[in-house]
């Protein structure tokens, strides 16, 4: 493996909205048929869309959590998507939702093996207990993300909120294997 040799793709983005304003599941359920609504089990609403192919549940509240976007954009146009099908077909919907991006998981690989053991000695913030599981957990406050490191030189990054600090973090995590002589090439 080369040096340069990293890839970083996202897995999952999850956004959530507000509309301010209380919504009546029944009435989307009777106009569209194909979603998911057992409120006897769970309260939301699911309501899929093919493109992007996402899931968004919605909530009574006007609460509204969209999950299985790849990219930002692509978790606020889900959300922007799901109300105007709601609009065009006859739901009152005052105002545009306010939308945050929650969490981003990607995963990377850095192009070498990395010492998960060496690193518990080298990185404050880690767990590695492999006889429970086989991954590093390492928490960085800057950007404040939770990576899951593998030998390999794989690894997931959780908590980012926007799509760059996934990038930052990654890249930081790197150099600073690098410099301390914890990933092999």
């Amino acid at each position: 493996m080369s040096k340069d040799k990293m890839f970083i793709n996202i897995e999952n983005v999850v956004a959530s909205a507000t509309l301010k304003q209380n919504i009546d599941l029944n009435a989307i359920v009777r106009i569209f048929p194909g979603v998911e609504y057992r409120p006897e089990q769970f309260p939301g609403l699911v309501y899929r869309l093919k493109k992007p192919k996402t899931a968004t549940l919605v909530f009574n509240s006007g609460k509204m959590v969209c999950t299985g976007a790849k990219s930002e954009r692509q978790a606020k146009k889900a959300v922007m998507k799901v109300v105007d099908d709601l609009k065009r077909n006859g739901i009152v919907i005052v105002g545009k939702p306010d939308i945050k991006i929650q969490n981003i998981v990607a995963s990377a690989g850095l192009g070498g093996y990395i010492d998960l053991e060496k690193i518990t000695y080298s990185l404050k913030r880690t767990m590695y207990e492999p006889e429970q599981f086989p991954g590093l957990i390492y928490r960085m406050d800057d950007p404040k993300v939770v990576m899951l490191l593998f030998a390999s030189g794989k690894l997931v990054c959780t908590g980012a909120k926007k799509e760059g600090d996934v990038d930052i973090a990654v890249k930081k995590l790197k150099e600073t294997l690098e410099s301390k002589n914890l990933i092999y090439y």
